[in-house]
């Protein structure tokens, strides 16, 4: 299959190239080198916390921010760099460990522990190139990304092609990628050899059913397809497919699993795990959807968009949403947004001690449960295509400042501000 991928690449690379015109002008793809710069903060809280069996805290912060470089090699040719970290707090991994290795320290799944599991930081790179043809009716392009947290690696690569024609009104687009996982399983403190607190109660020996997974890699790979069509001198609409298959281990190896056919065992508050969850080694997934774009005037653009989602674990989503860019003057846009998500309970979800330890699959990670979900944002966009705003040879072009509020219906509230600059060289 990754040489039929390669071949197809080498073929499309081809063609582009073969069929560019000689033309005496073309104007550049990207002008100059652009910078964009982006910070996001994240804070959730809830109480069905899967690494302590669909019941503790879910409270978790995260600062990300990274720092994504275009920089036009010629006329046809753009290569981008994207370098970013992401560093959070989480009280629900903090209880991987919740004893934190002190034997006299009170524990509750409701509680964060201070151990080494309650922060972390996630590393990423993506690098991509991308051409166009000297008659712009054509795109292709390439990409590598890499990524690292304390218990995951993951490398990736993928490729992307798009041809424009009726006069660039319709434009199809095809891309795939591939995702190269691998864990460093990390389980929950008690399921570890060596493993001993004679604060330990509960009826008869505590025993588990525990055996660490044998496969610790997963991959995953996804194939997309688009239209997108002017409809009209007011509105474009577009339609999406994508075909995604996943391999591997796709289980969270320190998520834990409470059983109603099991004695129940405790270190104070801390109920000690029956198992961790276990999940197919296979899962694919279909999502298809669409957006529609209408131009009402120089003030309003409606923005409105549409997904469905099905797979064969069971999940069916919808997902809508509708944006509404309202431009104050030349240089201000205000936005606000609302999203609307649905989806069905996985075959394999259970609430906390409602499944039995005779089946072969099960969690009770509320990611997974029967919810719905309600997201509340608004931004503010300024934009100067002139950038005459300028530091050390950059203009500002873009600076966009949003916030959104998440409620889901399984009691997980959260909200996000996030914050987006592009500067443009301009010497």
């Amino acid at each position: 299959m990754l040489k039929s991928i390669i071949f197809g690449m080498l073929l499309l690379f081809s063609f582009v190239v073969n069929a560019q015109e000689n033309t005496a002008y073309t104007q550049r793809v990207l002008e100059n080198t652009e910078i964009d710069i982006l910070f996001s903060y994240y804070d959730q809280d809830g109480n069905n916390a899967a690494v302590t069996g669909g019941e503790g805290t879910e409270k978790l912060t995260d600062a990300a921010s990274s720092i994504v470089v275009r920089l036009p090699l010629n006329n046809d040719d753009i290569i981008t760099i994207d370098t970013g970290i992401s560093a959070y707090s989480s009280a629900s991994s903090s209880n991987v460990n919740p004893l934190d290795g002190n034997a006299n320290k009170e524990v509750s799944p409701f509680n964060a522990s201070s151990g080494a599991s309650q922060s972390d930081e996630l590393i990423h790179f993506k690098g991509s190139y991308e051409h166009s043809s000297k008659d712009r009716n054509s795109r292709i392009g390439a990409n590598i990304y890499a990524a690292r947290e304390f218990d995951y690696f993951s490398l990736g690569f993928g490729a992307n092609y798009a041809y424009l024609f009726n006069e660039k009104n319709t434009e199809v687009s095809v891309s795939g990628q591939v995702f190269l996982d691998t864990w460093k399983a990390e389980y929950p403190i008690e399921l570890r050899d060596g493993f001993f607190d004679n604060r330990v109660t509960g009826s008869g020996t505590y025993s588990p059913l525990f055996n660490e997974f044998s496969n610790l890699n997963r991959n995953s790979y996804s194939l997309s397809l688009s239209v997108s069509q002017i409809l009209g001198s007011k509105v474009q609409g577009s339609l999406f497919v994508d075909v995604i298959q996943q391999n591997g281990l796709l289980s969270t190896p320190f998520q834990r699993m409470y059983f109603g056919d099991r004695d129940n065992f405790f270190i104070d508050d801390f109920q000690l795990a029956d198992a961790v969850e276990r999940l197919p080694d296979s899962r694919f997934k279909f999502p298809v959807g669409g957006r529609l774009n209408y131009y009402v005037n120089e003030v309003f653009v409606l923005r409105s968009y549409y997904r469905f989602y099905t797979d064969n674990w069971g999940v069916t989503s919808h997902t809508a949403s509708v944006e509404i860019p309202i431009k104050l003057n030349d240089v201000f846009t205000v936005y606000p947004s609302y999203r609307f998500y649905n989806q069905t309970k996985a075959d394999y979800f259970y609430k906390k001690e409602s499944a039995v330890s005779s089946l072969a699959y099960y969690t009770s990670d509320y990611d997974l449960s029967n919810f719905n979900a309600h997201q509340y944002g608004a931004g503010l966009r300024y934009k100067d295509i002139f950038a005459k705003l300028s530091v050390l040879g950059f203009g500002l072009k873009t600076l966009d400042v949003k916030g959104i509020i998440y409620n889901r219906s399984t009691g997980l509230d959260s909200f996000i501000v996030s914050l987006g600059t592009t500067f443009v060289y301009t010497k």
